[in-house]
């Protein structure tokens, strides 16, 4: 299937490379709406909407007791990232927004870049776990911080730590610094953020606003992404789609047009009711795996990988979880995979194997009801049909367990993460939005690895079909065109010579035809009689090339047939074969079918010397009678004589009639032959006629009888009677030797 997809998915580079873009943005923006969610769980509503420890604003009590806890270098930096405004120099618009400043001063953050923010967020982390920690422990009336400022009668709880030695300040910022490291860093953005907005509530600052802010913001944010994620999918779809069409609408003219060069050889190799299949239900399951692969395979790895990395650098210590799903999950695709995989290798030839019986019955209904037979014709469609209904049960009945045990693996996981998430919520490690987060990007890649497995149950049957279609587009024809090819000799028009040829079926054990010599002649009709078997289809088959010569040699205009192209040497020759074949359109349609651009008048003529143009007359429509799918709503006669008058309209140089007066009267038989005979003197054409009625061929110029696939003898009527025993059986078996002398 692979070297089918290499060689076809060609034209559509251009568009395959924007689905990969297309999905790749896809996958961003899905990967994207996990992180937003988290950010309004733990930003927007734990936090109020404060995305790290950096104030907008601070009052001037609070940068002192800050600035307690810093180097000088680092303090220099928090002064320089802040400007202080007075309580009597601020501005209407900053007391409305800083209530406090009527009675205090307060520092508001100058506008720095996000570098400077950075800086300054990792330097406030300590201090405010600090000041934070100290004001919780001065509030704690059996704690030492308080205990100590009741003894020494101070209110300040910082002038109480300024006058602490400085080996036990020393050891309370150890334990800060051990709690920083065992908290995640979304915990220590959390604790800075909660300092910042009990800060700003301090100041009077409406945190309420900002809040609702964040997170109106968040969700627009969220909505376009959604909005963009949904864009690309469809463009996805849509290109997919066209690719998948156009991919198998290549293919699948290709199977016909090489099907269409099939000699007899290859078709007697593969079944019509194969080559139907092949054609159309085996290049629709490439087809859906083609779209399949364009819109999951491709996309799957994308977002799976996008998905472990963003865990990994969630810091959640869960990643054990995914990896025990996936390794279930592989476990239960693997084993369904095993059961299913022998009854996917069949499905088609069953598929192959209805078609047949459903065909043959169609065919052959007239037969069925004539003989009342319809009974055991239902056994056989029924035996088939239950095959096929037991195969597909089986294949669906074990691929419908997948999803079941996929919803379980996965509501498994969300259990396990909410219960080990939990704890470590409750220990400080994490927050709760990214617990979430954490949870949406694990169901991302256990649906990444389902998603491929759900191509993997279409591709055995896909490999199976695409390997049938490469077998007909491999298959090597049995009869060539030269690499150098000669051309005919118009100074020898209608020459048909027949030189020592024998042939064998392809596989058969012995030759059908031996040394067959003679030689047809321009204007002249030669007729071929033989018993049932005896070989004469065979041998004007081999004129056109439907099978070549095992042994010997057949001219035509003097050039061995061989050393021609096919195209060339059929232009030659109007065939009508032994079964009338009529196709859907009109009877005008039909009979041009040898010559697109014949006139009207030349359709006449041609149905004249084929007696159809009485019955053609009778039509309400005339030439534009509309004719059934195989000439289903024509008479046998009718057929014959439209496929008579269809091969007449061609104009041809060899004339070969295979057994094609045999559903005709005796009456239009003769009037036929009659036409025909003028016909052919009139053009020089060559006539080849094969015959099972003496009647037909008792005025051909030659008679070639054939028994046992060799000849017997030529000559005409007369000369055969006399010398010809084989020709002799077959006279006085359907005439009376009255009938014979009077002919």
């Amino acid at each position: 299937m692979f070297q089918l997809v290499k060689k076809y998915i060609k034209p559509f580079l251009i568009p395959v490379i924007a689905i990969i873009a297309l999905l790749f943005g896809q996958a961003q923006c899905e990967l994207a709406l996990p992180d937003y969610m988290s950010n309004i769980v733990d930003t927007g509503i734990q936090n109020g909407g404060i995305e790290d420890g950096v104030p907008l604003a601070i009052r001037e009590s609070e940068f002192q007791h800050l600035t307690l806890f810093m180097s000088d270098a680092d303090k220099a930096f928090f002064e320089d990232s802040y400007r202080l405004i007075k309580t009597g120099d601020a501005a209407k618009d900053q007391l409305q927004d800083y209530p406090v400043l009527k009675k205090e001063n307060v520092y508001e953050l100058k506008d720095i870049s996000s570098k400077n923010r950075d800086k300054l967020n990792d330097l406030l982390v300590k201090p405010e776990m600090m000041v934070t920690a100290i004001a919780k422990s001065a509030a704690d009336k059996d704690g030492d911080l308080y205990k100590m400022m009741n003894q020494y009668h101070i209110t300040d709880p910082f002038q109480m730590i300024s006058m602490m030695p400085a080996d036990q300040l020393k050891a309370q910022e150890k334990m800060i610094d051990k709690q920083i490291k065992k908290i995640g860093a979304s915990v220590t953005r959390a604790s800075g953020a909660a300092f910042v907005k009990n800060e700003l509530k301090a100041i009077g600052y409406d945190t309420d606003a900002m809040k609702d802010n964040y997170i109106m913001i968040a969700g627009a944010k969220m909505l376009l992404i959604a909005l963009g994620s949904a864009l690309c999918a469809i463009l996805v779809g849509l290109l997919a789609s066209r690719v998948s069409a156009g991919f198998s609408r290549d293919l699948r003219g290709d199977v016909f047009k090489k099907v269409e060069n099939f000699s007899s050889e290859e078709f007697n190799r593969f079944s019509t009711s194969s080559l139907i299949t092949r054609t159309t239900n085996d290049v629709q399951q490439v087809q859906m795996v083609m779209v399949m692969f364009l819109r999951i395979v491709v996309y799957a790895p994308i977002i799976g990988f996008g998905a472990v990395l963003h865990v990994i650098s969630s810091g959640a210590s869960m990643t054990w979880i995914i990896a025990m799903c996936v390794i279930i999950l592989l476990g239960i695709i693997g084993i369904l995979m095993m059961l299913a995989m022998p009854k996917f290798k069949i499905s088609q030839k069953l598929i192959d194997k209805i078609n047949g019986v459903t065909r043959e019955f169609l065919d052959g209904m007239p037969v069925v009801r004539a003989f009342n037979n319809q009974k055991n014709e239902e056994e056989k469609f029924d035996d088939v049909n239950q095959r096929i209904l037991k195969n597909q049960l089986f294949i669906n009945r074990t691929m419908s367990c997948m999803m079941p045990a996929m919803t379980l693996v996965m509501n498994g996981a969300s259990l396990l993460i909410i219960w080990v998430g939990g704890h470590q919520i409750e220990s400080g490690s994490i927050q709760v939005g990214d617990m979430m987060a954490f949870m949406q990007y694990s169901m991302q890649i256990i649906m990444a690895f389902l998603m491929i497995a759900m191509v993997a149950v279409m591709l055995p049957r896909a490999s199976v079909s695409g390997k049938r279609v490469l077998e007909v587009l491999s298959t090597d024809f049995c009869i060539h065109d030269p690499q150098e090819p000669k051309h005919f000799n118009d100074e020898q028009k209608g020459y048909i010579d027949f030189q020592h040829v024998s042939f064998r079926y392809p596989g058969a054990e012995e030759d059908v035809l031996h040394d067959i010599n003679f030689t047809a002649k321009p204007g002249e009709t030669t007729a071929f009689i033989g018993s049932t078997g005896s070989g004469k289809s065979t041998v004007i088959n081999l004129v056109p090339r439907f099978f070549d010569v095992t042994e010997g040699a057949i001219l035509v205009d003097g050039v061995d047939i061989r050393d021609v192209t096919q195209h060339e040497l059929r232009e030659k020759i109007g065939y009508v074969p032994q079964k009338g074949v009529l196709f859907t359109g009109d009877i005008a349609s039909n009979l041009r079918y040898a010559k697109a651009d014949a006139t009207d008048e030349e359709l006449r003529i041609a149905s004249d010397i084929a007696q159809a143009t009485e019955f053609i007359d009778s039509k309400p429509e005339g030439y534009a009678t509309l004719i059934a799918q195989g000439g289903t709503n024509v008479s046998g006669g009718q057929k014959q004589r439209l496929s008579i008058a269809r091969a007449l309209v061609k104009q041809p140089e060899i004339f070969i009639f295979d057994d094609s007066f045999s559903a005709l009267d005796f009456k239009t038989d003769a009037k036929l032959r009659g036409e025909l005979n003028k016909l052919t003197k009139q053009t020089k054409a060559t006539v080849l006629l094969v015959a099972q009625r003496i009647s037909s061929i008792m005025h051909a110029e030659r008679i070639v009888v054939l028994d046992k696939g060799m000849v017997a003898g030529i000559g005409t009527h007369e000369e055969l009677m006399k010398s010809c025993e084989v020709y002799q059986e077959i006279a006085y078996s359907q005439l009376s030797k009255e009938e014979l002398g009077n002919e």
